[in-house]
């Protein structure tokens, strides 16, 4: 049974900040109460339709005592009353603690790992599709570091983007995607196997991890391009090293104020991504398992080209769409590791 004194107070809570927003407010609070006020709208949605539910419900049962209703009552009941568990998850799910990073802008990384050329190459194929479904979501990606091989695959590449709800949906990306396929290069047609790291970090603002100046050290060097008329002869590219935990990023934007900003944007993505990642280990500590675990080494996925099929490890989910996954659509995958999660989440809650 769900916590009625809690669905009441959610309740009373959004009608209070809705009165507020209605109201008149200062400029410094609107952005945090609409914010809030955001968060609680499809909770107090779900809240109502299970209310309309159980009154529904009720209205039906009364009903069996009037002769001329009765039989029109017998026959909604069954629907009602299947409809209730239903509701309920729908209901519990909203109620689910947030994460708070689930709105934030995403730093994405990916490198190749095992398999030389082809695992460069395949980098690059995983960097187009987060890009293409990114267009078909409406988000904006922004490249800060890119570092190509001669065959046109990457070597390393970070980039921004930023939408509605970017995190909460590629968070579960992060970890070894691995792809078998016969590589442009081999003649004699023979499978390979190589990987590619993808890491996906929530973007962090000064106020969620602070990074005293004593902390860092800040290195010029000159950024190299690609030669002739486009190689950068100022002294523009920025490494910064963050002295206690060795962490390095580094941009070579054409303009060393905007490097330092890109730079520090990385690096505070990076620490606050360790932090989360202690939290969630400690938190999982007890768990048999975890859908976003924080191990990076996990290898989570298989691109198999020669069957078109695309295997989640994580959850057991095969589709036979490759094509349709590499062009970007990925929200059959996405939508069934949050369900994982929320199942999980809920279990928890349960137990």
């Amino acid at each position: 049974m769900l916590p009625r004194d809690r669905l009441r107070q959610i309740t009373d809570r959004f009608e209070f900040l809705e009165a507020q927003l209605n109201g008149g407010l200062d400029p410094g609070d609107i952005a945090q109460i609409s914010r809030e006020y955001a968060e609680l709208k499809p909770v107090v949605a779900e809240i109502a339709a299970y209310d309309q539910l159980l009154a529904d419900l009720a209205e039906a049962e009364a009903m069996l005592d009037d002769p001329d209703m009765k039989p029109l009552a017998e026959e909604e009941l069954p629907t009602l009353r299947d409809a209730i568990p239903a509701a309920e998850q729908s209901l519990q799910i909203a109620l689910l603690p947030k994460d708070a990073a689930d709105a934030k802008p995403a730093m994405i990384e990916i490198r190749p790992g095992t398999g030389g050329d082809e695992a460069a190459l395949f980098a690059g194929d995983l960097f187009r599709m987060y890009t293409r479904y990114a267009e078909a979501r409406g988000w904006r990606v922004e490249v800060i570091d890119l570092a190509e091989t001669e065959l046109g695959g990457i070597k390393e590449v970070t980039a921004r983007i930023e939408g509605e709800n970017v995190f909460a949906r590629l968070k579960f990306e992060s970890g070894v995607h691995r792809v078998q396929r016969v590589p442009e290069t081999e003649s004699g047609g023979r499978i390979h196997t190589s990987a590619a790291t993808v890491a996906v970090l929530p973007e962090a603002e000064e106020v969620d991890i602070d990074i005293p100046a004593t902390d860092i050290r800040i290195d010029t060097m000159r950024a190299s391009g690609a030669g002739g008329q486009h190689v950068n002869t100022t002294d523009s590219a920025v490494r910064i090293t963050h002295l206690p935990t060795g962490v390095v990023v580094t941009s070579s934007e054409k303009s060393q104020h905007r490097n330092r900003e890109i730079a520090m944007s990385v690096l505070r993505a990076r620490l606050f991504d360790l932090e989360r990642q202690k939290v969630d280990e400690e938190r999982a500590a007890d768990r048999k398992s975890q859908v976003g675990s924080g191990d990076r080494s996990e290898r989570i996925r298989t691109y198999n080209f020669p069957q078109g099929r695309m295997t989640d490890h994580r959850i057991n989910l095969t589709l036979y769409k490759l094509d349709q996954v590499m062009g970007g659509d990925l929200d059959d995958i996405i939508d069934a590791l949050t369900a994982e999660d929320q199942a999980m989440k809920l279990a928890e809650m349960a137990g």
